[in-house]
């Protein structure tokens, strides 16, 4: 006997949004294409905006094509916007065809079109006369992005990082009260980080980039902690993570000796729109690339991976309390 099928869209997440024949069989028995997703603690999602993320172009056609409104908003953004934020240029594509408007304004003047320019296909939508497109600074932002991110890239996940603003290592390390290690002593040390944990959380390294410094541990996550951050942003500012596999990137944001935001998700693509329109772009930029969004937000401009993946220009030891 086949099961009957859930009310509306319970059930369907991530990539079911895919199944076409399921999406089919969900709107043939009455589920709502305009509504009826849970999202945010009620049942006003829209299908159309979860098939855009997760979804195929097929999925998105048979949607699209039911709604009353293709271009109709959710969490400040179309399905478009949604889209072109995943980089689901299939889908994009596919909703164009459908109707929906590059060019609508809508998160902080982030419309689907403006998005797209500063993203990897800046020649995803033919730009209308007299739009202004991105801003010289907008460009900038979106130019430096792409080389961080591939200067940056196949970065291990478990390390500790912490980005400081105008600091530099000598600073850092004094700030630490922590003492310089040598090679000698760093040999063993870089051969087995775990045969003496406790001692060997206590070492990270220092390095002077352009716009401050980088304080990093490859095998823990002391950098991230109050006890190191704090210190290093007093009359600046320090955007730390602790990047674990089994967990995520954990974040945080200090600001002259104060927690400003924990328990961040750097790099993870949260572009709601109470952010500004600075922060909507720079979610955009650095969707997944947890380490380059720590370094940009701090502002520091990493000519290689050097001060990420060692060496660093300093060891150093911190006192107990840090560990």
């Amino acid at each position: 006997m086949t099961e009957p099928l859930p009310a509306g869209w319970s059930g369907i997440d991530g990539h079911g949004w895919a199944d076409l024949a399921a999406i089919r069989a969900r709107l043939e028995a009455g589920a709502d294409p305009n509504s009826g997703v849970y999202a945010f603690g009620g049942y006003e999602g829209r299908p159309l905006h979860l098939a855009a993320e997760w979804g195929t172009p097929e999925t998105v056609a048979e949607l699209a094509r039911r709604v009353d409104d293709v271009d109709a908003e959710f969490d400040d953004r179309t399905a478009l916007w949604t889209a072109v934020f995943a980089h689901r240029l299939d889908n994009v594509r596919t909703l164009v065809a459908a109707g929906a408007d590059p060019w609508r304004p809508m998160m902080a003047g982030w419309s689907p079109g403006r998005l797209a320019l500063a993203g990897p296909t800046p020649d995803l939508f033919l730009v209308p006369a007299g739009h202004p497109g991105l801003t010289p600074d907008e460009a900038a932002t979106a130019a430096e992005a792409h080389r961080l991110i591939a200067t940056l890239a196949d970065i291990d996940d478990y390390m500790g990082v912490a980005c400081v603003a105008d600091l530099t290592t000598t600073e850092a390390a004094r700030r630490l009260e922590a003492r310089p290690v040598d090679d000698t002593t760093m040999e063993p040390v870089l051969e087995d980080p775990w045969a003496d944990p406790d001692a060997h959380l206590g070492i990270v390294g220092i390095t002077d980039v352009p716009g401050g410094c980088v304080v990093t541990q490859p095998w823990g996550y002391i950098p991230s902690t109050p006890e190191v951050t704090l210190p290093l942003s007093e009359g600046t500012v320090c955007y730390s993570l602790f990047a674990n596999p089994k967990s995520g990137d954990q974040g945080l944001v200090s600001r002259d000796g104060v927690i400003e935001d924990s328990d961040t998700l750097p790099g993870g693509g949260d572009a709601g729109g109470h952010l500004t329109a600075d922060e909507i772009l720079a979610e955009y930029l650095y969707q997944g690339e947890a380490v380059a969004y720590v370094c940009a937000k701090a502002g520091l401009r990493l000519p290689d991976a050097r001060a990420i993946i060692g060496p660093p220009d300093l060891w150093v030891c911190l006192p107990e309390r840090d560990r």
